[in-house]
């Protein structure tokens, strides 16, 4: 898995969108505009903002920030990056650190920061994660605005948490596939696909575990931002985590069982190979004994009964070779 630690970018400017809601009707605002309307916006108390910055750079979040009355030390989470899934309440704001995950050629995990503050949502994240194409903003934004920046909140973690079970989903089949081969035939090249599919196990669950404390302190902490009626949609996520989590946990146990019928099956391959090496050896020491014998300079034989000497050895090696066959020794 690839992991996207920071979503600011070092060169030209990011995307920052603006969505307000105010007394009903949705206005959108993008780049310079969406800055210079935020002061105005933020000072109505009938408005519900969302502050999207896509793959911003540094300037843009400071300036950001500052309109909103953000924390230096979030502002500088969210600069740094590079963090693990979290929930960090500072000055009244609520900063979450999530990971979106999306599938190429390896997993990726997208560092997404989500800030809820009061009257509005700010989200900060790279351009592989569009948060507009989520099932609850795919029709219209309007509505989920209507219910306040918490609901927004909610929408977007139900989304990203709901996106790990595909995930969970092809792991689960991958380590199916696995063991069915390595029943079949343990050779180097499934050990190979084994490690490299408990490498992308442990990333999924370094992703995801954490998001199971940070909804647990989400529904348990007492969160002025938050509505009470909005609690049991973030119950209903965590409900979603802790079964994500426990799957994970039982791939976990089922990838390092697997592993242990590898060894097991390479062991049994090597008894195997010594049961028919074991054969062979007291098919071809018993003819080797018989025939020493009669090569000793003390043991004579006329040269008529050499050739009845011969087809007794051979049907005595036979008669062994048919009996460890019978008991699958050859």
């Amino acid at each position: 898995m690839t992991r996207r630690h920071a979503p600011i970018s070092s060169g030209d400017p990011g995307r920052i969108r603006v969505a307000a809601l105010t007394t009903g009707k949705l206005h959108e605002f993008d780049d310079e505009a969406a800055l210079k309307s935020l002061p105005g916006l933020l000072e109505r108390a009938d408005t519900t903002l969302w502050v999207d910055l896509v793959d911003p750079s540094p300037g843009q979040v400071e300036a950001v920030g500052g309109v909103l009355g953000l924390h230096p030390l979030i502002v500088e989470d969210v600069l740094e990056g590079n963090q693990r899934a979290k929930i960090e309440t500072t000055d009244g704001v609520v900063h979450l650190v999530l990971f979106a995950l999306t599938h190429g050629k390896r997993f990726v995990a997208s560092e997404i920061d989500l800030v809820l503050g009061l009257g509005f949502l700010l989200t900060v994240h790279d351009g592989s994660w569009d948060p507009r194409a989520i099932k609850h903003l795919q029709s219209n934004l309007g509505p989920v605005l209507g219910h306040g920046p918490d609901h927004l909140l909610w929408a977007i973690c139900d989304d990203i948490v709901d996106g790990y079970f595909p995930f969970a989903d092809d792991l689960g089949d991958a380590i199916d596939s696995v063991q069915d081969r390595v029943i079949a035939k343990a050779t180097p090249e499934v050990l190979d696909d084994l490690f490299a599919l408990k490498r992308e196990l442990i990333e999924v669950r370094r992703a995801a575990g954490p998001t199971r404390e940070v909804f647990n302190q989400l529904t348990n902490r007492d969160l002025p931002l938050i509505d009470e009626a909005e609690l049991v949609y973030f119950r209903d996520v965590y409900d979603h985590v802790i079964r994500l989590t426990d799957e994970l946990d039982n791939y976990r146990e089922l990838a390092s069982s697997t592993l242990d019928v590898y060894l097991t099956q390479i062991n049994n391959n090597l008894s195997v190979i010594m049961k028919r090496l074991t054969g062979v050896t007291v098919i071809l020491a018993g003819i080797g004994a018989i025939a020493g014998i009669f090569g000793m300079s003390e043991a004579h034989i006329e040269a008529g009964n050499f050739w009845y000497v011969t087809t007794a050895i051979l049907l005595l090696a036979a008669s062994a070779a048919v009996f460890l066959r019978r008991i699958d020794w050859i």
